[in-house]
C-alpha cells in the first residue's frame, strides 16, 4: 500500500483515489450511537439480606467486650492479663461460648505479631463456638 504522489512526467493529473477518512468518522459515530441506544441488560444477583429487626431499638443489655491482644513476641493478653498457655485461652473462650448472649471479642494483633499465634487463637475460638469475634485496630496498618 503506497502513496501516489503523481506521475514522474510532471503532468498534472486528477487524483481519483477516494478519501476514506470522513467515511470512517461517520462509521464510528454510527457505531457509538448504536451502542448507546442498546437497552441496558440487567443481571439479577440474588442476595440473602438480613431481615429487618422488629425492634429497631438497641438490646437492653449490650454484650460485654473482651479485648484479646496478640503482642509482637507472641504474648496473648485477655483484657490486659497475660494468658500463659493455649489451654488457658481455651478455658477463657469456652466460658464466653457457654453464655446465652456471648461477649464480643475484639482481637487486636500487633503489626509484628506472628501469623501462627493469631491463627491458633482464631482456630480455638472457632472450635469452641465463639460467634462474636472481630479484628479491631486494622486502620493503623493502612499506612
Amino acid at each position: 500500500m503506497g502513496m501516489s504522489v503523481g506521475s514522474a512526467s510532471g503532468e498534472d493529473e486528477v487524483m481519483v483515489e477516494m478519501n476514506t477518512t470522513p467515511l470512517i468518522d461517520v462509521m464510528l459515530v454510527l457505531l457509538v450511537t448504536f451502542i448507546m441506544t442498546l437497552p441496558v441488560q440487567t443481571h439479577a444477583v440474588k442476595l440473602d439480606m438480613p431481615r429487618p429487626n422488629a425492634n429497631p431499638n438497641k438490646p437492653l443489655n449490650p454484650p460485654a467486650v473482651v479485648d484479646l491482644e496478640v503482642d509482637f513476641d507472641g504474648t496473648i493478653l485477655w483484657n490486659g492479663n497475660i494468658v500463659e498457655s493455649y489451654d488457658q485461652l481455651a478455658r477463657y473462650l469456652a466460658s464466653v461460648a457457654a453464655k446465652d448472649v456471648q461477649d464480643e471479642i475484639h482481637l487486636r494483633p500487633n503489626r509484628l505479631a506472628k501469623y501462627d499465634v493469631v491463627a491458633k487463637s482464631l482456630a480455638i475460638a472457632q472450635r469452641l463456638g465463639v460467634r462474636k469475634i472481630g479484628f479491631v485496630g486494622n486502620e493503623a496498618f493502612l499506612q
